[in-house]
């Protein structure tokens, strides 16, 4: 079990805590069972844990005005999600959707303001923890506001290489299939106009389609309408 959680901790965004630090995690969070489809937390309720997927997948949404559901993150096995503020009694800013059965550890703030008290090399690793969150809020907002909605997709496109990318031959296939309705819920864009767009960048051949998969022919193109900064993999993520 131990050899297990080693892998999903290299692979979720909880790589930042050594390795003792992240066993404090571990012992101290409560295991849970969520059904797909359930929520984990709504848009609006008091942010006072904080969640460790163990195994299965979630994602955040953002709802707007119009009833219109941004997707803000995907998370996967090894990954931890919870607001990045906690200390402060604020309330969640998005909402917590399970996309699959899961197995979730549950960390209560109390419990996480007694590891910080009694650790502070483990204070360290969540302050980490913490930069990296926000740096990809703040990345994930550059690609929706500066570059227009074809350096947003192009820049969505990089990112799902990045998390769930494996070779194809001479190029990189998305192994999980993702509709034009999911990349206009990621962008903020319609359906029609990401058809549109997908559309170009397979005239210019820089993806295609492989039984219904999205296959990057060239990254190059995309890294330069998205104006890329070449941030690491645990930035450059979904």
């Amino acid at each position: 079990m131990r050899e297990q959680l080693s892998v999903l901790e290299k692979r979720g965004n909880t790589n930042c805590f050594s390795e003792a630090n992240f066993n404090h995690l571990l012992v101290t969070m409560k295991d849970r069972t969520y059904p797909e489809g359930t929520h984990l937390y709504w848009e609006g309720d008091v942010s006072d844990k904080l969640y460790y997927m163990k195994r299965g997948r979630a994602q955040i949404t953002k709802s707007t005005d119009e009833g219109k559901e941004l997707i803000m993150y995907m998370y996967q096995s090894g990954d931890m999600i919870g607001q990045a503020d906690p200390f402060f009694g604020s309330k969640h800013s998005f909402s917590a959707e399970v996309l699959e059965d899961s197995e979730i550890g549950v960390l209560e703030h109390k419990d996480l303001e007694m590891l910080i008290c009694q650790h502070c090399d483990f204070a360290i690793d969540f302050m980490k923890w913490m930069g990296i969150h926000h740096r990809l809020t703040q990345t994930k907002f550059r690609d929706l506001m500066l570059y227009g909605k074809p350096g947003a997709l192009c820049s969505t496109l990089i990112r799902l290489s990045n998390s769930y990318g494996e070779p194809h031959g001479e190029h990189v296939m998305i192994h999980k299939k993702i509709t034009h309705t999911d990349l206009s819920n990621m962008i903020g864009a319609t359906r029609e106009s990401v058809n549109r767009m997908l559309s170009d960048l397979r005239k210019k051949d820089a993806i295609e389609y492989d039984n219904g998969m999205i296959v990057i022919k060239d990254l190059h193109m995309l890294q330069g309408i998205c104006h890329c900064e070449l941030c690491p993999n645990e930035i450059c993520r979904i």
